[in-house]
């Protein structure tokens, strides 16, 4: 009986810690806020605020360059070269650039320029390319007759080819042909292959174009009389 008894008063002994354990309330829990506000994603504390997403203002693009009479022009960049100076620090880097601009109806012109920067000096190139441009003798996309210049070390050859040839050149020649307007030539560098040189050189055989009627003038004879 005694057994009994002790038996009896452990058992409510043990069972009270867990009803102790029951009746403690639960701790509160925070609720946190998404990203957006009230506009946004997420709730009211988020770190968007009310107004949920900005708006990126848009941004335009920059304007086309083009030529004093407002022809629009057309760049390319033929070659960029980059100069490193060793000092006490380290190594100093400089850009230059070659470029060339057109406006495809017979019009070109090039331009070089160095800077510390590769944008200031594509920027300098273009600036210099628009000063230098001139008109040369093009003819149903095409050049009149063959011509051949040089310059330094750069000799370039052109031909004329039938429509459906396309520009049969690479390097400054084929940009040069390309800015200028002619669609059908047949190039062929024949010296250096700078690019300042060969470039140069295709604007110097351009500059030896001349059409009939610049012939016939110079002669004298009006177009009516030779034929």
């Amino acid at each position: 009986m005694s057994e009994n008894k002790e038996n009896a008063e452990a058992k409510p002994a043990e069972a009270q810690p867990a009803a102790t354990a029951e009746a403690k309330p639960a701790a509160p829990t925070q609720e946190r806020g998404g990203r957006g506000g009230q506009g946004g994603r997420g709730g009211q504390g988020g770190r968007g605020g009310k107004g949920g997403r900005r708006e990126r203002p848009q941004r335009q693009a920059p304007p086309k360059p083009t030529t004093e009479d407002g022809v629009e022009l057309v760049e390319k960049v033929v070659f960029i070269n980059r100069c490193a100076k060793v000092v006490k620090g380290g190594r100093r880097f400089s850009f230059s650039a070659l470029m060339v601009s057109g406006t495809h109806e017979g019009r070109v012109g090039v331009g070089f320029g160095k800077a510390n920067e590769v944008t200031d000096c594509i920027r300098k190139a273009s600036e210099d390319a628009k000063r230098d441009i001139k008109r040369y003798s093009i003819v149903d996309g095409t050049i009149p007759h063959e011509t051949y210049a040089e310059f330094g070390g750069g000799k370039v050859l052109l031909k004329p080819a039938c429509p459906g040839t396309g520009v049969i050149a690479g390097g400054g020649v084929r940009a040069v042909c390309e800015a200028v307007g002619i669609h059908n030539v047949l190039g062929k560098s024949l010296g250096s292959n700078n690019h300042a040189n060969v470039v140069k050189a295709t604007v110097a055989a351009l500059a030896q174009l001349r059409t009939r009627e610049d012939v016939l003038s110079s002669r004298g004879k009006l177009k009516q009389e030779s034929l």
